[in-house]
């Protein structure tokens, strides 16, 4: 176990995706202490069904591509907590960690790469129906929903993703989705629309959940075949996400008008000795792919190597 005490390790890495995994593993290369914190490995890219555009796997599951990373990171050396950062603040230019059990941990400087939180429906009994019908992870609870109904919210690459997976389970999959075309990677839209049990309705949002002790119908903005109720056994939110900004916050970084975190080009940000990589920043105009926060946390790593080895100071953003 890492000595939550005494060490003082080279760079604390906040987040257990692609960008904190690879950045681990670069750090590890460098011969830099490190330690990830996070509560799932391989953050949200565990959700993903199929992972197709990550160069030398053709075809991945999200799951074993994150555990991948996690096992490569592993044996260079770079060490792993299973939960969150509570809380952190910097003294003597040192960073202080408090982890969500109460333990603290020391480094010199610190990576946040703690992705984006899925958005919600914010519907008045969505959190009642969580587990009993709704879910915002396809690849976590599809096979529940074996031979059933099932509906996707969302017009993304996600959500066409998880409406092709829920096809080869489920007897009929709609997709809801608020405007006139679906958007996103136009590889899972052909292969969406051409299912024979996938469905898409257009221009329509879901504006009630139904059902006793479970979801059994939704409520549509507009009425579909003649009515404004869909039954369904099952829904599937994929409606994008959101950036944490806690621990941001907590240590007064910088964010742009959306809550990313704003780096500059080596990743780093407006705080000396704090970096950011992956999903969380307004990095490579926003593209958010596990290559792009891969390649995030390896720059981040590559510039703390510089910096403790010159001791000099993240670059000024004025």
């Amino acid at each position: 176990m890492p000595d939550s005490g005494n060490t003082i390790y080279d760079i604390a890495i906040i987040g257990s995706g692609p960008a904190g995994l690879t950045a681990s593993i670069y750090a590890s290369r460098y011969k830099l202490s490190n330690i990830v914190f996070g509560k799932e490995i391989g953050g949200t890219i565990t959700g993903a069904h199929k992972i197709c555009n990550f160069p030398g796997l053709q075809d991945i599951s999200g799951i074993d591509l994150g555990m991948r990373m996690y096992e490569h990171a592993k044996s260079l050396g770079g060490q792993y907590i299973a939960e969150g950062i509570k809380d952190i603040k910097k003294e003597n230019s040192k960073f202080v960690l408090i982890s969500e059990t109460g333990k603290e941990y020391l480094s010199k400087t610190v990576i946040i790469a703690t992705g984006t939180n899925r958005n919600k429906l914010n519907l008045p009994n969505e959190e009642y129906y969580l587990g009993k019908g709704l879910s915002y992870c396809c690849t976590c609870d599809g096979m529940f929903f074996k031979n059933k109904i099932v509906a996707v919210v969302g017009g993304s690459s996600a959500a066409t993703m998880a409406a092709c997976m829920l096809s080869d389970i489920a007897k009929k999959v709609y997709i809801i989705y608020r405007g006139a075309q679906l958007r996103g990677d136009k590889t899972w839209i052909e292969e969406a629309v051409n299912k024979k049990n996938v469905e898409v309705i257009y221009t329509t949002v879901v504006t009630a959940l139904e059902g006793k002790d479970k979801l059994e119908r939704i409520k549509l903005s507009k009425p579909y075949k003649g009515s404004e109720y869909l039954d369904v056994d099952g829904l599937f939110v994929e409606i994008g996400s959101q950036p944490y900004i806690d621990i941001p916050n907590k240590l007064g970084v910088q964010l742009d008008e959306k809550g990313y975190i704003k780096v500059l080009g080596n990743q780093s940000t407006n705080i000396d000795g704090v970096w950011a990589a992956g999903d969380c920043t307004n990095a490579l105009d926003n593209f958010k792919q596990v290559i792009t926060a891969s390649a995030q946390g390896a720059v981040a790593s590559n510039s703390i190597y510089s910096y403790l080895a010159g001791g000099e100071k993240t670059p000024s953003f004025n």
